[in-house]
């Protein structure tokens, strides 16, 4: 008898938080809608300036635009090459960093003061002297993207790898695990967690700096559209090159979303 109400009760949880789930999705959805109705209607009864504000219908019409003259894809292809590109190296070398701070104090102590500085630094700043090392390509580009997002990947890691239980590194080093087999099987599984909400930081910042990079020295890419349209005063081609962006950064995050999904189902 308590079991068969125990499911019941069970039943309608999950019926509650399906359906509230259902509600937020919903919401989300409408206020998105409506909104778009909003400014397309006031774009067409001439209420606002669509040459400066556009319109829905007119950067979709740019978006087909594009994609009929084979540009759509060659400079989405740009962009995320280059964001993926940099998002991959920043957080592998931001990790390796990090272990390696972790496994030695003294250099860390001794490099501290200049990833504070590096954190702090604009990194926009550099540009022109990356330029000139890199040359004006698509390597420059990746670097500052690189730039921006690995001193984030360092510090977090590094701040995970630090935080791990002290008394269980101590047992571990009294039943004579050396530090390799603590930084495996300890801090790095303890760390998963972090890692993957770094993850979802480095994926912002890889589309800033990739974006960044773009707007500075490029001659292709949804940030090279975006400086082009305001130039040239075409403000439905900044705003379609917007969306565009918004589109593949949230898919992006979405994949991340389910990574981190999947790790706590597996640690649970």
């Amino acid at each position: 008898m308590k079991k068969i109400n125990y499911s019941q009760e069970h039943s309608k949880f999950l019926a509650r938080h399906r359906n509230k789930k259902i509600f937020i999705i919903s919401t989300q959805i409408g206020i998105l809608v409506l909104f778009l109705g909003l400014w397309e209607l006031l774009a067409q009864l001439n209420l606002i300036n669509t040459l400066i504000l556009s319109s829905p219908s007119r950067i979709l019409s740019t978006i087909g635009n594009l994609y009929q003259s084979g540009d759509l894809f060659y400079h989405i292809g740009i962009t995320l090459y280059e964001t993926v590109l940099g998002f991959v190296i920043s957080t592998i070398l931001g990790c390796l960093i990090a272990i390696l701070l972790w496994w030695s104090e003294t250099l860390r102590k001794i490099l501290d003061p200049y990833i504070v500085v590096l954190n702090s630094l604009p990194k926009i700043a550099l540009g022109p002297i990356i330029i000139i090392w890199f040359g004006a390509g698509m390597q420059s580009i990746i670097v500052i993207c690189v730039l921006i997002t690995i001193i984030i990947t360092i510090i977090s890691m590094l701040n995970a790898f630090r935080e791990c239980d002290k008394d269980k590194i101590l047992l571990m080093q009294s039943m004579g695990a050396n530090k390799f087999q603590i930084l495996t099987k300890l801090i790095l599984p303890a760390s998963l967690p972090q890692f993957v909400s770094v993850l979802k930081i480095s994926i912002g910042m890889s589309w800033v700096g990739s974006i960044i990079g773009e707007y500075l020295v490029s001659s292709a890419g949804l940030g090279y559209l975006i400086v082009y349209g305001s130039q040239v005063f075409q403000l439905d081609l900044v705003m379609a090159s917007t969306l565009i962006l918004c589109i593949l950064a949230s898919v992006m995050y979405l994949g991340v979303a389910y990574l981190e999904k999947y790790v706590n189902k597996k640690r649970s």
